[in-house]
């Protein structure tokens, strides 16, 4: 990990600040032990729903998309409960598919990379690990390869001899005030997105933590490319972050209970807002809500 990105002297306070928001697109009810939590839980076998995001970056003239979702057939088809195609979230923003130019894939799962065919005009910036990963030799386990949509990896392919995708190898800057740093982990090639905003440095963590539980007992989400790197990655995006509330896990319904609702939309929180309820005390009405005694 390059220091000099997240360094206290690598954003000034001129450096650019910008709203992010998170748009909860489809939902699954899952349960914590075993589809949650890799290894042994001390938990029982409770309720913890898992919540699909995509975010948006925006101010300075910019509009950048993180990860684009999954489409209504690929939620049939693994049995989630889609509440709004992507773009239509991004419409209520006043935001047109056509005009996103730069989407920022985290890694290459059907969750996050599909949808890309909606956004024509977009550049992709990944990890040179991970495209290396979803379509290299570790492809040739059903195991691995079950969390991916081949014609998602297509997509990508498509866009990249169109000459619309830049690599990262590592950590780069976007653009002032936007950077994205490799943690790897859930996949070879997991990319975190770290932001500038009035709040402060807010990091897009993905599926380095589905869960801000995750980081803070030190659990792995099952799906895990790496056991050491997940943990490594926990204690970088700790790290990147300017406090565990900037820390934005990637599928923790907690998120929509945290941050306040831009425009009352029930599916689109401001992230670079700060928090409006503390997070034990929304924890504990998500407990009694669905009988998790975390």
């Amino acid at each position: 990990m390059n220091d000099a990105l997240y360094s206290d002297n690598a954003d000034s306070l001129d450096s650019p600040s910008y709203e992010i928001f998170a748009l909860r697109y489809a939902t699954h009810d899952t349960r914590r032990s075993g589809e949650n939590y890799l290894g042994d839980d001390p938990h029982d076998d409770i309720a913890m729903p898992l919540d699909f995001y995509v975010w948006v970056i925006r101010g300075e003239g910019r509009t950048v998309l993180v990860d684009t979702g999954f489409d209504a057939a690929t939620a049939m088809r693994r049995g989630r409960r889609y509440l709004h195609a992507p773009v239509d979230l991004l419409n209520a923003l006043g935001i047109d598919a056509h005009d996103i130019d730069t989407v920022i894939i985290s890694h290459m799962h059907y969750d996050h990379a599909g949808n890309i065919r909606a956004f024509p005009g977009a550049t992709l910036r990944i990890q040179e690990a991970e495209m290396a990963y979803c379509t290299g030799r570790c492809m040739c386990h059903a195991v691995v390869r079950r969390p991916f949509e081949s014609r998602d990896v297509c997509a990508a392919i498509e866009r990249l001899h169109a000459g619309r995708v830049v690599f990262a190898d590592g950590d780069e800057v976007i653009a002032p005030g936007i950077s994205v740093h490799l943690v790897g982990g859930h996949t070879a090639g997991l990319q975190v997105v770290r932001v500038n905003t009035a709040r402060g440095h807010v990091v897009l963590a993905s599926d380095a933590a589905h869960y801000w539980d995750h980081v803070r007992s030190g659990h792995l989400f099952p799906i895990v490319h790496n056991v050491p790197s997940m943990l490594d990655g926990h204690r970088m995006i700790t790290k990147l972050a300017d406090s565990p509330d900037h820390v934005i896990p990637g599928h923790d319904p907690l998120v929509r209970a945290r941050f306040p609702h831009w425009n009352g939309h029930p599916d689109i929180v401001a992230l670079h807002a700060q928090p409006v309820s503390d997070m034990h005390a929304v924890e504990g009405e998500l407990a009694l809500e669905t009988g998790d005694a975390r």
